[in-house]
């Protein structure tokens, strides 16, 4: 989940992070750490504002596109359910992206940032949201396809909505055809390990089939170690939510050419123009050459 920006919702989110937490302490597993938690609220608080003021400036976005739009799809409930579909697609492609080029990475590492995976987990994201560093990009073809603006950003908070479940340890594995079709908190817990089994997995909102479909899948075998390969050794919000962007800016202006300094935004992270870090891609590729001898 990238930001709870229904205020309506937060009420109910807070009701569930209550009995997480009440459980987990009769339980006695500790999956709330005080000074990660308080991270992850304060990060939480300005996700909110933030995301506010992102969603008048992308829907100001579409509906500049929808007055270019090939036709009109009208509010049937097949439509509903397209736009469910379609949204989820992009979603997909997005998140996708996320793990796999650096300028969108540089946001969404704070989310992977977190050493804990409870329900406050999905309180932890960026406050330069998606939306001002080109999320709109992966959306606007569906505006232009003639789905109104308004009903769109209804789905995408549903799809949001729906991630914030998917951060516990406290629901297991769920029934089969369940885990097929939708993404669950066992496939979530994958996508959050730094495992390198379960690096860049599991990228679907709604639906795990996206996933299955394109190669991304990995069920969940092992319990997932949760962070990031290298960790930020701090609590403090600004140094979570900032980081990455001064190592990616200290990267670029560092780069020794102008092609370099291209890559190390547009490539995946981990990427280096002296071979100093890996992609993922290319540590896996280099543990299937070892195997191979």
């Amino acid at each position: 989940m990238k930001s709870p920006s229904l205020s309506f919702i937060i009420p109910g989110m807070i009701f569930f992070l209550l009995l997480e937490f009440l459980h987990s302490w009769k339980e006695n597993k500790n999956l709330y750490k005080a000074r990660e938690s308080k991270s992850n609220v304060l990060i939480g608080l300005g996700a909110v504002s933030s995301g506010l003021v992102s969603r008048i400036f992308i829907l100001g976005i579409f509906e500049l596109a929808y007055q270019f739009r090939f036709c009109s799809l009208g509010n049937a409930w097949w439509i509903w359910l397209g736009a469910l579909m379609a949204n989820d697609f992009s979603f997909y492609w997005y998140h996708r992206a996320q793990h796999s080029i650096n300028w969108f990475w540089a946001s969404h590492v704070v989310h992977h940032s977190s050493l804990d995976y409870n329900l406050l987990t999905s309180f932890r994201t960026t406050w330069l949201t998606g939306d001002l560093t080109g999320r709109f990009m992966f959306w606007i073809w569906m505006p232009l396809a003639g789905f109104n603006p308004l009903l769109m950003m209804v789905i995408y908070e549903i799809l949001q909505a729906y991630q914030f479940w998917l951060h516990t340890e406290t629901i297991k594995k769920l029934p089969a055809i369940i885990e097929f079709i939708f993404n669950t908190p066992s496939h979530h817990r994958v996508h959050h390990g730094s495992d390198f089994k379960y690096l860049d997995k599991n990228h679907g909102g709604i639906f795990i089939f996206w996933d299955r479909l394109f190669g991304t899948f990995q069920v969940e075998e092992e319990h997932p170690i949760y962070g990031l390969t290298a960790n930020i050794d701090s609590n403090n919000p600004f140094i979570i939510l900032f980081n990455e962007w001064t190592c990616l800016f200290r990267k670029i202006f560092s780069a020794g050419s102008f092609k370099n300094a291209i890559n190390y935004i547009i490539q995946p992270p981990g990427w280096s123009h002296n071979g100093s870090t890996k992609t993922t891609h290319q540590l896996r590729k280099e543990s299937l050459s070892k195997q191979q001898l």
